[in-house]
């Protein structure tokens, strides 16, 4: 079978290839097989490849935070899962055709034939907004956050998610043409990335959010602490300028502002599997209303990933990159 590799680290698009590897072969008791669908490209596939992710796994290597796929066998003693059920995979290495997993390290889905390819990209992007809404700032309905990448999937997953929940946003931009699609998208206010933020956020909200969401880090970081209300919580969750996130201290002293970091990895590690069922049992419900449609741009076939991966780490696009490892759906 097929599967993704890199033996070496360096820019995504040149250290991996599409390899021959073995085929897993039958399930354990307590394993499934299951026949990969699509599996989406995320920020961290890249960073692992780059070597610039939490930690440098073994060389070489399969990289894939998240997939969606159909189960083709079962052990002997799983339960409650059978060949032919659509399950997202919580494991990783999940960029190949096939996989091998615990039962325990799958979710059985059930979808929509047209919106199946949305559960490939649940696990982390809907899962990363869901809870940074709600583990660092109690909102309400009425209240304000400010995030910066509003364009990125998780941006547009705050947006969506925030207004069903009557939260307003502050959703900051790089480029003009972005205001009127994120309108759409249902964003409250889109503001251009420029000198004189704070105050426009000030105007907007009357007092300033008390949530920010940053995923860029540097100057970017300090700009939309610069706008927060007083007692306000800065959550970064990615690295996009390459740059330290940036905080005033005296920000930290007499605004009594904080900063810290959200990691999912983390986050569902600590979690008990009640938890993680109920958080994407949810999402899935977001999903099948229509609250949730993260945007594709492009498909590709397994044994073009590098042309995935390069066309996955430009900027400026409008939706994920998805690769179909056993050909179209």
């Amino acid at each position: 079978m097929k599967a993704v590799q890199f033996d070496a680290f360096g820019p995504a698009h040149e250290a991996a290839c599409c390899a021959d590897v073995p085929d897993p072969g039958a399930p354990a008791d307590d394993e499934v097989v299951v026949e990969v669908i699509a599996f989406p490209i995320n920020p961290a596939d890249l960073l692992t490849i780059e070597g610039k992710y939490a930690a440098r796994p073994p060389l070489p290597y399969t990289p894939g935070a998240e997939a969606v796929g159909q189960i083709s066998q079962t052990g002997a003693g799983v339960d409650g899962l059978a060949s032919g059920d659509h399950v997202m995979l919580l494991s990783r290495e999940n960029w190949a055709q096939k996989r091998k997993v615990k039962a325990a390290e799958v979710l059985k889905i059930q979808t929509q034939p047209d919106r199946l390819l949305q559960y490939a990209m649940l696990k982390v992007n809907p899962a990363t907004a869901a809870l940074m809404l709600r583990e660092y700032v109690e909102l309400e309905s009425g209240d304000w956050l400010i995030q910066d990448a509003a364009n990125s999937a998780v941006g547009h997953c705050v947006i969506r998610l925030a207004r069903k929940a009557g939260i307003r946003t502050v959703n900051v931009v790089r480029r003009e043409s972005l205001v009127a699609p994120l309108k759409a998208s249902g964003a409250d206010v889109v503001l251009v990335d420029l000198d004189g933020l704070s105050g426009q956020v000030s105007e907007a909200t009357g007092g300033g959010p008390r949530l920010a969401i940053d995923a860029v880090a540097g100057d970017t970081s300090l700009r939309l602490a610069e706008c927060l209300a007083e007692g306000g919580v800065l959550v970064n969750y990615g690295m996009l300028s390459g740059e330290p996130c940036k905080m005033m201290p005296d920000w930290l002293v007499f605004r009594r502002l904080s900063l810290t970091g959200f990691w999912l990895a983390r986050t569902l590690g600590q979690m008990p599997r009640a938890g993680i069922e109920s958080l994407y049992a949810e999402l899935a419900g977001h999903v099948q209303d229509g609250t949730l449609a993260v945007g594709i741009e492009a498909t590709y076939d397994i044994a073009e990933i590098k042309s995935a991966l390069a066309h996955a780490g430009q900027q400026g696009r409008e939706g994920k990159i998805l690769v179909l490892p056993n050909g179209q759906v």
